[in-house]
């Protein structure tokens, strides 16, 4: 697999519009969102519990505990689709990963604030694969530290986004509301709990 190397200096990130062809893409997008038992999480913001902006479901091997926000959550189990990806990009990207978080976005209120994937449980240098199915929406990374250092991208369906390396300590991400209509969102990111991974995937 060929992926396009992003310019964000400080950042490893890996791009392919076009990971799954998009018939695939359609008809996946279908299928979890029906069979994907999704959930409102609730996180802890300013001191406080509320609802998040979206619907989630945690997903992995039963080992695959995740702490996030102050909350913990214990995994459901793959689906044989979820696990097809999973064996496909672990091929793919010669790493292991061994749990997914699914978040389902309704519409343009839906979104993911400021935040980096880097809980104890990831690892100094965590591997991220995130494929993203249903409506394109725009993704945002800007650095810790110094702002103006940003980059962002739109994700398209059947997309797929490899962040690793140091990435998430030294940047935030984010996914922003918009007023423009759109239509769900389903994005996938592939994760590795609790295991060492290997540098060199990118």
């Amino acid at each position: 697999m060929a992926l396009q190397p992003l310019p964000l200096e400080g950042a490893e990130l890996g791009f392919d519009p076009e990971w799954l062809p998009a018939g695939d893409a359609t008809a996946l997008f279908g299928e979890l969102r029906a069979a994907i038992p999704w959930e409102v999480h609730r996180i802890r913001l300013f001191g406080r519990e509320v609802d998040s902006p979206r619907l989630s479901c945690w997903i992995g091997d039963p080992d695959a505990t995740y702490r996030y926000s102050g909350v913990r959550f214990e995994p459901r189990p793959w689906s044989a689709a979820l696990s097809d990806l999973r064996d496909r990009l672990e091929r793919e990207l010669g790493t292991g990963f061994n749990s997914v978080l699914a978040n389902l976005y309704r519409d343009g209120r839906d979104a993911m604030g400021w935040h980096s994937d880097d809980e104890p449980e990831l690892g100094p240098a965590p591997v991220i694969a995130s494929v993203s199915l249903g409506a394109t929406r725009r993704f945002v990374l800007k650095h810790r530290r110094e702002p103006d250092r940003k980059l962002a991208l739109e994700l398209p369906a059947g997309s797929l986004l490899v962040m690793a390396g140091a990435t998430q300590r030294n940047y935030r991400h984010a996914l922003p509301r918009t007023a423009r209509p759109v239509g769900g969102r389903i994005n996938l990111t592939f994760r590795s709990i609790g295991r060492t991974v290997g540098p060199g995937v990118l």
